[in-house]
């Protein structure tokens, strides 16, 4: 892995050594996922625009609302994470017989197993993440087909243990979190999820501070809000030459989402020269990130499995 010293990834544990690629299991291409490109995959008659991909692990549902429309209403078998991106965002939401709950954003919500209602009240993007395994809504994804066979270096999800206290509506406005440069971020997780909730940053990253580095076995989805980005992506070469492909330089805009498979190495940068915004998603927990003491803002609430 390759971090500038004031990075706090600097500390992370690794071995330095290039990601290898086992012999005839491939490595599954990037995908590029602009919904600033892409029509809706689907308008509400109230005039909200919903976009619903998907990763091996996880659902992501991005929702333009209308003020007041019914954005979401279903039944889980699971914890589903909501993210209010902005000052705009905003939801009422009931969990059954749990609410009403008035949210703001920018916020994380973490909404408990089965039924449960989200009406917008404000006109900011609104993102649900949910398992995979939740069939109906895997099978609505545009990206489906991509996992029509399991990616073979993605690892299974095993959900986390659960949080302390049981399940229940939980929120954690980003007001709440003061800035500290020692610490990666703005991180989240629950049993499935780990979020990086980055701040807004202004104006192109520097280019003498590049971080490329991979993930073993586990995807990233970097879902860009606002701004600009160029993705670096290069897939590792294995002894199967018909399996190489050229490096990724993909640009894309916001919103958007890039998936970004293991073993490539990646990094991002931003390009826009106002506001660029990315929050990382990953599908389930980090145990690097979850080892920092400090980094992980609800990390008391969310136990670490033990081995």
């Amino acid at each position: 892995m390759a971090y500038a010293k004031d990075d706090p990834r600097s500390a992370l544990a690794t071995s330095g050594a290039a990601p290898g690629v086992a012999p005839g299991a491939g490595v599954a291409a990037p995908q590029f996922l602009d919904f600033s490109l892409l029509p809706p995959d689907a308008v509400s008659p109230a005039g909200s625009c919903r976009w619903i991909v998907r990763g091996q692990n996880f659902v992501l549902i991005y929702t333009e609302p209308a003020a007041g429309d019914l954005v979401w209403e279903s039944t889980l078998g699971a914890e589903q994470v909501v993210l209010l991106i902005n000052e705009n965002s905003a939801v009422r939401g009931t969990a059954g017989d749990d609410g009403p709950h008035e949210v703001s954003g920018p916020a994380l919500v973490v909404v408990p197993p089965g039924h449960s209602a989200i009406t917008s009240t404000g006109t900011g993007p609104i993102v649900a993440l949910l398992q995979s395994d939740e069939a109906e809504w895997a099978a609505k994804a545009s990206n489906a087909a991509e996992y029509a066979v399991a990616h073979p270096h993605v690892a299974p999800l095993e959900p986390w243990p659960e949080p302390v206290g049981g399940y229940r509506w939980r929120t954690y406005p980003m007001s709440d979190v003061p800035d500290e440069p020692t610490r990666f971020g703005r991180l989240f997780r629950t049993r499935s999820f780990m979020v990086n909730f980055f701040a807004p940053t202004s104006g192109p990253r520097d280019l003498s501070k590049m971080s490329p580095h991979f993930h073993d076995d586990f995807e990233q989805a970097s879902l860009v809000v606002e701004g600009s980005y160029i993705h670096h992506i290069q897939t590792p070469w294995g002894t199967d030459g018909r399996q190489w492909r050229p490096e990724d330089h993909a640009q894309v805009g916001s919103p958007s989402l890039t998936i970004i498979p293991p073993p490539t190495v990646h990094t991002s940068q931003g390009i826009g020269w106002r506001t660029n915004h990315l929050i990382d998603i990953f599908s389930g927990p980090r145990r690097d990130f979850s080892a920092r003491p400090g980094w992980v803002l609800n990390g008391d609430e969310y136990p670490v499995p033990v081995d």
